[in-house]
């Protein structure tokens, strides 16, 4: 079939070609073993013509073994043959306990693809494709197959999917069926189902870095505000004897700084009542009654000013005023397990806004009332429903929670966030993400407890933001670089991975490439991938729905599968036009 070996340049060898046409046309990305004494090497066809055959150098065998990358070139004499079954399984794996089955060789009719969980799972996975070249079916089939496989048995996964339209709920609602200590579980920001469980995120989990992202915070200014006001957040949570103490402190020192500013007696005012309308207490707030010697005046009349241009009760207002200063304030110790709402959050972020160093500073007014809209914003849209404060619970426990359905663990939680705008979907995806990091970071037992989060339309999330301006990093590259040893992995679905960031696609160390065809991605792709060569390239381009290109470290060559559809389906498919117009 083969003849000599002609001659051999850089990696790929020119081989005589004594086959006739039809059989010639049907060994296109064949694999070939040039086999001599001790040795076995790995070529893939990858040009031919009517005399000669171009094979690739792809790896060798050593005993049973394949490595990739060639030592030594093959020699002269060697036999040139077809792989035979035990060498291709070698390369595609075989099914075990390990392993899954990805899918159906393309080039080899019944061989199966079987990578090995570890090697597909165990580092950070990318799925790039067009829209409609079979991604979230794919992605579907992956995971209906790795549930299937009775010898593995993942009752203790934990895959979190953050469906950006909704996708998944119909693959994997019926999952209990395949085993009944399988549970899949829906959160989604719109319940409809018995079974749908509402988005929560208790806001005292939330750390300063969560704030800033969640109030689109801009500049370095805005972030000893924002610290400052999850402080007394905290602090006034306890409605105890303490917390009111700082609260009238507070008061007392935004109202003495006014008294005794430069303003005029009507701008002074006018600043008072501000302050004493957006941050009251039963001490200071307009009916209050301010006690002097044999009589008594409200708060508001006391600020009455006289014909002379003053405040008629200046002494005793100031003498009032003076009682509520504490002489030192910074023994208020932030409680452990303090909760609040987002109303708490608000009231707080007054307190903060006339304390000390925040009041009459103009540098920081615009980026204040900038902060105060957007949480408004917050509070009065529907976003506040994902939000809540009802109750302390720790990071263990909210964990627990959000693997628990029906007292049974479950292995896949589907985030649906096809309701919430980028804006916020994207920050709510980086609260789980840190959450989830942050829980991982302090289990005794490293990596004991790996979490998969599958980002659907991972370009929306995973951007190259000012996150490491602001806050000094960006949770997404920090799971990048350093998840796996804590057992965090990304596995990102995109169909536009020019938009994500280059730290992430360069730490992902397997890929599953489908159909693409924008130039700006290929190139990308081709320029970002360290491991990826001009013939995947080339292969991807023309690769039927549902089929990829499989390489990195799960896979010993780069490899085309077939991926069956998956059963159920996803809500992926496009619409059907002439069933909707009859």
């Amino acid at each position: 079939m083969f003849g000599k070996i002609l001659y051999i340049s850089d990696n790929i060898a020119h081989v005589e070609n004594k086959m006739n046409r039809d059989v010639a046309a049907d060994l296109m990305n064949i694999h070939v073993i040039f086999e001599a004494k001790e040795q076995r090497i790995l070529g893939e066809v990858v040009e031919l013509n009517d005399e000669v055959v171009k094979i690739k150098f792809l790896g060798e065998y050593q005993e049973k073994k394949y490595l990739n990358g060639v030592l030594r070139k093959p020699l002269l004499n060697s036999v040139i043959r077809i792989i035979n079954g035990e060498e291709l399984m070698e390369l595609v794996g075989s099914y075990t306990d390990k392993s899954f089955i990805l899918g159906n060789s393309a080039i080899y009719k019944n061989f199966k693809v079987c990578p090995s969980i570890n090697s597909l799972f165990s580092n950070h996975l990318a799925i790039f494709g067009n829209s409609g070249s079979g991604k979230s079916c794919g992605v579907a089939r992956i995971i209906q197959n790795i549930f299937s496989n009775n010898l593995a048995n993942p009752v203790n996964a934990n895959l979190f999917i953050f469906d950006a339209y909704g996708e998944y709920k119909n693959a994997f609602k019926s999952l209990n069926n395949i085993n009944p200590n399988y549970q899949y579980k829906f959160i989604t920001t719109n319940p409809v189902d018995k079974d749908d469980y509402l988005l929560d995120i208790p806001i005292h989990l939330l750390n300063l870095d969560d704030w800033a992202l969640l109030l689109q915070a801009s500049s370095h200014s805005q972030l000893p505000i924002i610290e400052n006001t999850i402080k007394l957040a905290k602090i006034f949570s306890q409605e105890n004897e303490e917390a009111k103490k700082l609260k009238n402190h507070l008061i007392a020192k935004a109202l003495l700084s006014i008294l005794f500013s430069s303003e005029t007696t009507a701008n002074k005012k006018n600043e008072i009542f501000t302050v004493i309308e957006v941050c009251n207490t039963p001490e200071f707030n307009f009916d209050s009654v301010i006690p002097g010697i044999g009589y008594t005046r409200s708060f508001s009349e006391c600020f009455e000013i006289d014909s002379h241009g003053n405040f008629g009760e200046s002494v005793l207002i100031t003498e009032y005023i003076l009682k509520h200063i504490l002489d030192d304030n910074t023994n208020f110790i932030e409680p452990a397990n303090a909760y609040y709402t987002l109303n708490d959050f608000s009231k707080a972020l007054e307190f903060t806004l006339i304390s000390e160093g925040f009041q009459h500073n103009e540098n920081l007014y615009s980026d204040s009332i900038i902060l105060k809209v957007r949480l408004n914003t917050i509070i009065t849209s529907k976003i506040s429903k994902y939000f809540t404060g009802k109750e302390y619970i720790s990071l263990h426990n909210y964990i627990t929670k959000l693997v628990i359905k029906n007292d049974k663990k479950a292995q896949i939680i589907n985030i649906n966030l096809e309701d919430i705008d980028d804006v916020y979907a994207k920050v709510i995806v980086k609260v789980f993400a840190r959450l989830m990091f942050e829980y991982s970071k302090g289990l005794e037992k490293r990596a004991s407890i790996p979490f998969h989060l599958f980002l659907e339309e991972a370009h929306r999330y995973i951007q190259k933001d000012n996150d490491t301006y602001l806050i000094g990093y960006n949770i997404f590259d920090r799971i990048a670089k350093e998840g796996r040893k804590y057992g965090v992995i990304l596995d990102i679905i995109s169909q536009r991975p020019v938009e994500i960031s280059d730290t992430v696609i360069a730490q992902c160390s397997n890929f599953l490439i489908f159909k693409m065809t924008h130039p700006l991605d290929i190139k990308y792709i081709e320029e970002m991938l360290p491991n990826i060569s001009s013939d995947i390239v080339e292969k991807q381009k023309i690769l039927q729905p549902g089929t990829c290109v499989g390489f990195g470290g799960a896979f010993k060559i780069p490899m085309i599968v077939k991926l069956e559809m998956p059963n159920p389906m996803p809500y992926s498919s496009n619409c059907d036009v002439s069933s909707c117009w009859k």
